[in-house]
């Protein structure tokens, strides 16, 4: 029998996360891998979904998300960011931020059309690119100065006149880095130049650590007009299962993701969208509280990292920590991580498997720390055992 999948997908397999948490639990080694938290969101919200499921809201809710979640999100962006998005028609509910950038790129890139993402990306990317039947060009996250960050020429000769979007995740997972208002100027100046579509992720949009700011592609002068926001409650709540995400954009851009999303899902989680739409207007404070915690255990790990022998780079926002394995006497992440759980009981994410080009990433490994202080302290003692 031919191998019935389709031939764009078979470079799709299993994903990395998928592997990797498999062997954790094979193992009994601790989990750093997967960007998932081990502690519940904020009770109250908790408590709305509750509330709700108990209330009869258990059928489905409109196509383009409750009333209460879309008008709960556009006063978000307007008292975040000064942008002002309709809830009616400019904002759009999906199931997870996942959903959003898939049923985006389907909806606006014809086959053979060029989509640029910065690698190392997060690994749906390639595969609705590839759904679309268009083409991804990547270009290239290096350090510099200890963070990512691209060069402008690479990405002004990546656009070709069949670019027709650029893909932007910032707080960017996996290397930790938040663009610059300078690196987003730049990549604001060439969408106008070109005509370019940005598709932002901005999952992690809270989730920054230091005082660096996050800006919006969407709050650039002309940016506006062009730009499908999308974000999600999964990471700024700690509700990863919830799965409820949104899409900010121009009604005309939100139709055609629509026109896609409604085949995809139609509609989801109507418990949830209530329950996000309260997280919105009230948790401001838990997620304050979140990031705090969040950039103390950052500090914890990378502490324990370096003392194992890796070197580390500081990330600027998100969960993961991106370290070089060189110097511990290791060049492939793939190879290592795979026999992690053996030699310290840990598993981790190979950086490479996220690049066009994996080559460039081989030595790198990302670990989470959106985890328990004591299961943070565990995991670093036990990769003691790489530099003895």
């Amino acid at each position: 029998m031919t191998e019935p999948l389709v031939s764009r997908m078979r470079a799709f397999g299993t994903t990395i996360f998928a592997e990797m948490s498999a062997l954790a639990l094979r193992t009994g080694s601790i989990n750093l891998g997967q960007g998932f938290p081990d502690t519940d969101g904020p009770a109250a919200m908790l408590e709305e979904a509750v509330r709700a499921i108990r209330s009869g809201a258990n059928q489905y809710p409109p196509g383009s998300g409750v009333p209460e979640l879309r008008q709960a999100v556009s006063e978000h962006r307007a008292a975040r960011y000064g942008l002002d998005y309709a809830a009616d028609g400019e904002v759009l509910v999906t199931v997870g931020a996942t959903e959003a950038i898939a049923a985006a790129i389907l909806a606006l890139c014809e086959p053979g059309d060029e989509v640029i993402a910065f690698e190392p990306y997060y690994d749906s990317y390639a595969a609705s690119i590839a759904l679309a039947q268009a083409r991804l060009s990547a270009v290239t996250l290096r350090p510099v100065e200890g963070r990512f960050t691209f060069d402008p020429d690479e990405l002004r000769a990546a656009v070709t006149p069949r670019t027709r979007a650029i893909l932007v995740n910032s707080p960017h997972n996996p290397t930790g880095t938040v663009f610059t208002r300078e690196e987003l100027t730049v990549i604001a100046e060439l969408c106008r130049e070109r005509g370019l579509v940005a598709i932002t992720d901005e999952v992690y949009e809270h989730l920054t650590f230091d005082g660096v700011e996050h800006v919006p592609l969407a709050t650039l002068p002309g940016m506006r007009e062009r730009t499908v926001m999308i974000s999600s409650a999964g990471k700024t709540f700690s509700v990863t299962g919830w799965k409820t995400g949104w899409v900010c954009a121009p009604a005309e851009l939100v139709r055609a993701v629509s026109t896609v999303k409604q085949f995809l899902t139609f509609t989801a989680s109507a418990p949830w969208q209530l329950a996000v739409a309260h997280g919105l207007r009230h948790e401001s404070a838990w997620v304050a509280e979140l990031r705090g915690g969040l950039q103390d255990k950052r500090d914890r790990l990378m502490e324990g990292l370096a003392a194992a022998g890796f070197a580390v780079l500081r990330p600027a926002g998100t969960y993961f920590v991106q370290t070089d394995i060189r110097p511990l006497g290791f060049t492939d992440g793939l190879e290592l991580t795979r026999r992690l759980p053996e030699l310290a009981g840990v598993v981790a994410i190979p950086t490479q498997v996220f690049y066009d080009h994996p080559e460039r990433g081989r030595h790198f490994v990302r670990f989470a720390f959106c985890k328990k202080e004591e299961v943070i302290d565990e995991a670093v003692a036990r990769l003691k055992r790489l530099s003895g």
